[in-house]
């Protein structure tokens, strides 16, 4: 995994590049290099090596018919079975998934983007033809943000990267306002920045001539269609081989692979399933974050699921006074609001892993959308947020003037089923692509990289599709994964409950790190999103008790961090 940058147009120079690559060095440190047409295309590559590490393997990538340039940040998965595949027609020079990723879009154009069993995010030059082409991975694992003034195309794995090139920081107040009344963070292809975009997930990108052209390649809907009337006649087997399938295939990596642990079902299964792996289990270490605070922490769980198993457990604390400090930190590093004293915490575990050089993190990210884990999916409510009986969100604090713009945020209903359109919402719009933003940012911060096999596209396609009482039943959710899990693991493993919170985020916000708060509000006071008298009396109200929900202290914190 890595970072990927460049320029097409006039802008395009060797200096622009080199500062460019240099904002995001933390997500490749283990090269840096860049290709160069002066005036017309610089494309850059910051290199975290993990399949090939040899220098060969090096990036921009160069074809052997020295037409196309490659720069790419994740990973093709079954690049061996599609070097298999392409191996009677190619000369391949390398072991590396990039050079495999290369000759497929050579042999199969765009269409190659729908053989490929990964995350990526990647951009190829074609010399001869002036084509820039670009894509994104079905669920948008890998990020892709670009800026285009019809004269200088800009893209680059990070926004920050962006604006180290030029490219202006101005708020999109659309975006903000809707964070701020109801929890979104953009639709796929919005930012919180005016004029930087994404290219959504399952989206390809052409730029040849000044024009831009931006197509759909994954047809999530149409393919769940298609299996909604489909039944393997043995689901329970079939499922559980999708399940060992996609852990093997993240298994695959030329470095030391790990795997982060809490004690809920969708880390607890993802352990019981690498026990099955053909692996050296004793070089395969585990990874959870603490609190030291009791009603929270699940050391006690996961103590419980590695005994008698051989991986070494490695506990990493987060005090409150490392807070502010780490907050900043991941504020600038993420460049929009992010996910609160969890995310902060779970960068704990990216950091020791990087110190110990395991560079390849395992995790149990995407389980709770494809199989109906979420609270809200029981209640049929319209909720964003698990957990919760009360608003998070306090739009008496917004001035008026900015307040009269807000439009409710709706999302796509494909399907005619209303669970199904909640998990889609999820999987698509809200859960799924702000987790993986975090997620991306928060590894990359210290050059590792995180896999999530739940979000293998076979097996989320196919449990998706699944009736309701396959994944809620009798008041169970999640229930053929429980099933399955029985195999492997302890019933009162099994059978717990989600916990939607880890970490004590209010009680930290309200008492330990009181002082922190109020002068991180104080900086909204010369906002003029905000209503000064209502910020403050929302804010004293939380901390004489009223702390139900923090959310909407941490919304305050992040913006003031982020325009600091």
């Amino acid at each position: 995994m890595c970072g990927i940058a460049g320029i097409l147009g006039f802008k395009a120079n060797k200096a622009n590049i080199l500062g460019m690559l240099e904002t995001q060095k933390h997500r490749g440190p283990d090269f840096m290099d860049f290709y160069n047409e002066e005036h017309k295309i610089t494309l850059g590559h910051n290199r975290l090596s993990i399949i090939d590490l040899s220098s060969d393997a090096n990036q921009p990538f160069l074809s052997d018919c020295k037409n196309y340039i490659l720069v790419f940040n994740g990973e093709i998965y079954n690049y061996l079975e599609l070097k298999q595949e392409l191996q009677s027609k190619y000369t391949f020079r390398t072991h590396s998934d990039t050079e495999v990723l290369m000759n497929a879009y050579i042999e199969w154009g765009e269409g190659c983007l729908n053989r490929f069993n990964g995350m990526f995010s990647f951009a190829i030059w074609n010399k001869k033809e002036n084509l820039f082409f670009a894509a994104r991975d079905r669920f948008g694992v890998k990020p892709f943000y670009y800026f285009f003034d019809n004269s200088n195309f800009f893209f680059a794995s990070e926004i920050s990267t962006l604006w180290s090139a030029g490219i202006p920081k101005i708020p999109n107040d659309k975006v903000w306002l809707n964070y701020f009344s109801d929890g979104s963070y953009g639709t796929p292809e919005e930012t919180f920045w005016e004029n930087i975009h994404q290219l959504p997930g399952g989206h390809f990108l052409t730029l040849k001539n000044n024009s831009l052209q931006i197509k759909k390649w994954y047809f999530f809907e149409d393919r769940v269609s298609k299996l909604t009337n489909s039944f393997e006649e043995n689901e329970e087997e079939y499922i559980t081989n999708l399940l060992l399938k996609s852990i093997n295939l993240r298994f695959r990596a030329d470095v030391p692979v790990g795997f982060n642990l809490s004690g809920g079902l969708d880390s607890s299964t993802l352990l019981a399933l690498i026990d099955q792996q053909n692996i050296d289990k004793s070089t395969v270490e585990a990874f959870t974050f603490v609190t030291n605070d009791e009603r929270y922490d699940e050391l006690i769980w996961v103590k419980s699921m590695l005994e008698d198993r051989p991986y070494k457990l490695n506990v990493c604390e987060l005090k409150p006074q490392e807070v502010p400090k780490l907050a900043l930190k991941i504020a600038k590093n993420q460049s929009e609001p992010y996910g609160g004293i969890p995310t902060i915490a779970y960068s704990k575990i990216f950091k020791t892993a990087s110190q110990k050089g395991v560079k390849v993190l395992l995790d149990g990210q995407g389980s709770d959308e494809a199989w109906a884990g979420y609270d809200y999916y029981v209640n049929n409510s319209q909720n964003i947020i698990q957990g919760i009986t009360v608003s998070p969100f306090k739009t008496n604090v917004l001035d008026g003037g900015f307040f009269k713009n807000y439009s409710k945020t709706f999302y796509g209903k494909p399907f005619e089923d209303d669970l199904l359109n909640l998990q889609y919402r999820d999987l698509f719009y809200t859960k799924i692509p702000r987790a993986l933003r975090f997620n991306d940012r928060v590894s990359m911060l210290y050059g590792t990289e995180l896999r999530e096999p739940f979000l293998d596209y076979e097996l989320v396609e196919y449990v998706f599709s699944r009736p309701k009482n396959f994944k809620i039943k009798n008041g169970v959710q999640k229930w053929m994964l429980r099933k399955i899990a029985e195999k492997f693991l302890k019933k009162d493993i099994v059978l717990a409950p989600k916990r939607p919170l880890q970490t004590p985020q209010r009680e930290w916000l309200s008492h330990d790190l009181k002082d922190w708060v109020a002068s991180e509000i104080e900086i909204l006071k010369n906002n003029s999103w905000f209503d000064k008298k209502e910020l403050q009396l929302e804010l004293d109200l939380f901390f004489k008790g009223n702390n139900q929900s923090s959310f909407h202290i941490w919304q305050w914190i992040n913006t003031a961090q982020l325009f600091k």
